[in-house]
C-alpha cells in the first residue's frame, strides 16, 4: 500500500534523544535497486543476530511484530542466541573508530540503518554510503561457497554469522 502522506518518527533511547526522521516510501518497498536484502529485519531479528543483544532499548521506534519471535538477551550479549551460535562482530568502539557508524543518523551502525530504510526513511548520501558498505560485504559470500559445501552449516560459521547480520541468507549458501 503506497503512502499518502509522510509520517515522522521521533526516537528516544540510550543512544538517541529527539531525533526525528521522515518516514516517506512504504515499508519493505522502493529500494535502491543496487540494495536488496534476502532477509528482512524481522526475520534477522527471529534467527538471532548480534548476540541478541542490539535491539534490546530501542523497541518502540519499531513494529511490534519484529520482536514476536525475537532473540533478544537483555542483559548481556550472548552468542548463543545467534542462528551459528557464535560471535562474529565487532565492538561499537571499532565501528566508530573505523569511521563506519555516523552517528548524527544512526549511532548503533549498519543494521540500524537498515531497519529505518525498510520502515521507509530515505537519506540519500547515507544511503549510497550503506548500500555501498552492504555490497562490499558479498564477498564473504564468495568466500563461503569456495571453501565450503552447500548447506554445511559447521564450515566458516562466524562468516556465516557475519554475513546474516548484514542480511544475506548464509543458512542457503
Amino acid at each position: 500500500m503506497p503512502r499518502t502522506r509522510s509520517t515522522t518518527i521521533v526516537v528516544n533511547d540510550s543512544f538517541q534523544r529527539g531525533y526525528r526522521y521522515v518516514l516517506t516510501e512504504p515499508s519493505g518497498r522502493n529500494f535502491d535497486s543496487r540494495f536488496s536484502p534476502e532477509l528482512t529485519p524481522k526475520q534477522m531479528l527471529a534467527l538471532g543476530v548480534f548476540d541478541g543483544k542490539y535491539m534490546t532499548d530501542c523497541r518502540k521506534e519499531f513494529p511490534k511484530s519484529w520482536f514476536a519471535r525475537a532473540k533478544l538477551s537483555p542483559k548481556r550479549p550472548d552468542p548463543s542466541i545467534n542462528y551459528f551460535g557464535c560471535h562474529a562482530s565487532q565492538s561499537l568502539r571499532t565501528w566508530q573508530r573505523n569511521g563506519w557508524i555516523r552517528a548524527a543518523f544512526d549511532p548503533r551502525g549498519w543494521f540500524q540503518w537498515y531497519c529505518r530504510y525498510y520502515m521507509g526513511r530515505r537519506l540519500p548520501g547515507e544511503d549510497d554510503r550503506q548500500i555501498r558498505r552492504w555490497r562490499a560485504i558479498a564477498r564473504h559470500v564468495g568466500a563461503v561457497r569456495k571453501h565450503c559445501a552447500k548447506g554445511d552449516a559447521t564450515c566458516r560459521p562466524r562468516q556465516r554469522q557475519a554475513l546474516l547480520h548484514w542480511a544475506y541468507d548464509s543458512r542457503n549458501i
